[in-house]
């Protein structure tokens, strides 16, 4: 990394530290930008990431996608080009230095927006795994600083926040990994047509899946689907929806005390023993267990 880089995240750093007074995910004042705080090592935490680009200023992270690992640091930029079911982990964070990062999210329709104002040089239409990790770039660090910024003055936040946000999607999307967000915009790329499958399968996850219906969506063959589904997401669209349907199911059990069966029901789930040891093999202890375990934690 270049000095002005360390530069910009020791300023990075102070600023996250000043909006975040204790650990956890904080909004901000611009609605799509989170500042993320924790000073110690944690369990894996598994979630549904909308497209993001994520910056680490302190500390360091592993995501897993399916059996995909993506560990990333200070010198690195994660993003997300589609909604993945994905267990995210700090691995390196201490009271005296705690993890410390950014995450902002955005649609693709800002990326579209993006791509009829400039000339780039699309890729030829093959689908590409729908998360990468880059090498950060000065310009991107510099524009993300510069919307950080605004929330020490958040009357400006209307005017310049686009801005700022829109130059960034700029930045990675003439970078090395631009390609995976441009694919994800182009209205008839096999890429776009595949996120509309996963939104047809996040909505209605608890419900039958028909593949059929699915490709008949992304206007594919059922085996073409397959091989592009997976392309995108490391899964299968029923191992998708099964991610879906568990991490759905362990939110509820935590939230609710509710048994363990009539969860299974209400989230699609037609044989509770079959729930248990999907469960089970998914988050490492049956339901009781697990949620008794998290709540003494």
């Amino acid at each position: 990394m270049t000095d002005q880089i360390y530069t910009f995240q020791d300023e990075l750093a102070r600023l996250i530290e000043s909006f975040t007074n204790q650990d956890g995910v904080h909004e901000t004042e611009i609605p799509s930008l989170f500042l993320i705080r924790e000073s110690h090592v944690t369990e894996p935490i598994y979630r549904v990431y909308k497209p993001c680009i994520c910056i680490i200023v302190q500390g360091e992270k592993e995501l897993m996608l399916a059996n995909e690992r993506f560990k990333y640091g200070p010198s690195n930029y994660l993003v997300a080009s589609v909604d993945l079911p994905v267990s995210g982990q700090i691995i390196t964070a201490s009271p005296n230095a705690p993890y410390l990062s950014l995450k902002l999210e955005f649609t693709p329709k800002q990326i579209v927006e993006i791509l009829s104002e400039v000339q780039i040089d699309i890729p030829k239409d093959e689908p590409k795994r729908g998360i990468f990790v880059g090498q950060l770039e000065e310009s991107i660090v510099d524009a993300i600083i510069r919307l950080a910024r605004l929330l020490k003055s958040p009357k400006d936040i209307p005017i310049l926040a686009p801005i700022f946000i829109k130059e960034i999607l700029y930045r990675v999307l003439i970078g090395q990994h631009g390609g995976v967000l441009q694919q994800i915009a182009i209205e008839g790329s096999s890429t776009n047509r595949i996120s509309d499958v996963v939104e047809q399968i996040r909505n209605n996850f608890d419900k039958t899946l028909r593949i059929e219906k699915l490709a008949e969506i992304a206007n594919m063959s059922i085996s073409s689907l397959h091989r592009h589904f997976k392309a995108v997401t490391a899964m299968s669209p029923i191992q998708f929806q099964k991610h879906l349907r568990l991490q759905a199911a362990r939110l509820l059990l935590l939230s609710e005390s509710t048994d363990a069966a009539e969860i299974a029901f209400r989230v699609g789930y037609e044989s509770p023993s079959q729930f248990s040891r999907e469960y089970a093999r998914m988050f490492g202890f049956p339901p009781k267990e697990d949620i008794k375990r998290l709540s003494v934690n």
